[in-house]
């Protein structure tokens, strides 16, 4: 296979185009300009992904993944960390395009995620890096608006907030494979029912965060949005419980994630 797309195969591109969609239409919705914020926040998810397959190389041939590239021996593990180096030098400079404020915070978040990268992943902290990271992402875009606004505490709890949350649900299809490499992060130390549990705890209160946390009178989504988490996140809890296996309660917390993600999108500027 040619380097490229092995490189791009390296850079989760899933998580990495989603973030980065997410990013440019928060940036639609609140004035700043999108290709500078786009290209900032492609180029940081570019360098945690292939920091993260760089790092976890021996992890990944350990137990078996074949669609890891490095693994697979379709480019070099030296190749995808030169790469992560260079990406995360890009951020910095694409992120001073947004204003220094802006670029501080943006490089805060990078310096976070590749914290969780190593050594974070395997302490009782694991979760730190993922709400600091994703507070900064719309603190990011809200700085990068002209005169550089200050962003509202709300919108920095839901981010942060979403982001805890999203740490406990992304590790619970791995926790088995983790186990096998000897990684305890804070997803493994609650197991696979705290996990559950904590993920739908913070996305339910992130919910509320951002139904309740934009000045003036809820809007109607909101409360929707708020109403749908307070039934589905213990439906989907409760069916967990009853079948050993089931994937209930991790489907619910990804919708209820997704609905956070649109709700942020319509909180408009701060």
């Amino acid at each position: 296979m040619p380097v490229l797309p092995a490189l791009v195969r390296a850079c989760h591109p899933e998580p990495t185009a989603a973030v980065t969609a997410v990013a440019a239409l928060l940036a639609v919705s609140q004035g700043a300009a999108v290709v500078a914020v786009a290209s900032t926040v492609l180029a940081s998810q570019l360098a945690v992904g292939w920091s993260n397959d760089a790092i976890d190389a021996d992890r990944d041939a350990a137990v078996g993944r074949p669609d890891k590239p490095i693994p697979a021996g379709a480019v070099s593990r030296r190749s995808v960390a030169v790469a992560s180096v260079v990406a995360a030098l890009a951020t910095v400079g694409l992120a001073l395009l947004s204003g220094p404020l802006a670029a501080l915070v943006a490089t805060a978040g990078l310096v976070s995620a590749l914290l969780y990268n190593w050594p974070l992943k395997s302490t009782v902290v694991s979760v730190v890096p993922y709400a600091v990271s994703f507070a900064a992402l719309p603190a990011f875009v809200v700085l990068a608006r002209p005169g550089a606004p200050r962003p509202p505490a709300w919108l920095l709890a839901a981010g942060a907030l979403l982001g805890a949350g999203a740490h406990f649900a992304n590790a619970l299809p791995d926790l088995a494979d983790d186990a096998r490499t000897g990684v305890r992060g804070l997803p493994h130390r609650l197991g696979p029912v705290g996990s559950q549990v904590a993920a739908a705890g913070l996305l339910f209160a992130a919910t509320a965060a951002l139904a309740f946390g934009p000045p003036g009178p809820p809007r109607w989504y909101g409360l929707a949005a708020f109403a749908f988490a307070a039934v589905v996140l213990p439906i989907g809890g409760y069916l967990g419980s009853r079948r050993p296996g089931s994937r209930a309660a991790f489907r619910t917390v990804l919708v209820v994630a997704l609905a956070d993600v649109v709700l942020l999108l319509l909180a408009g500027p701060g």
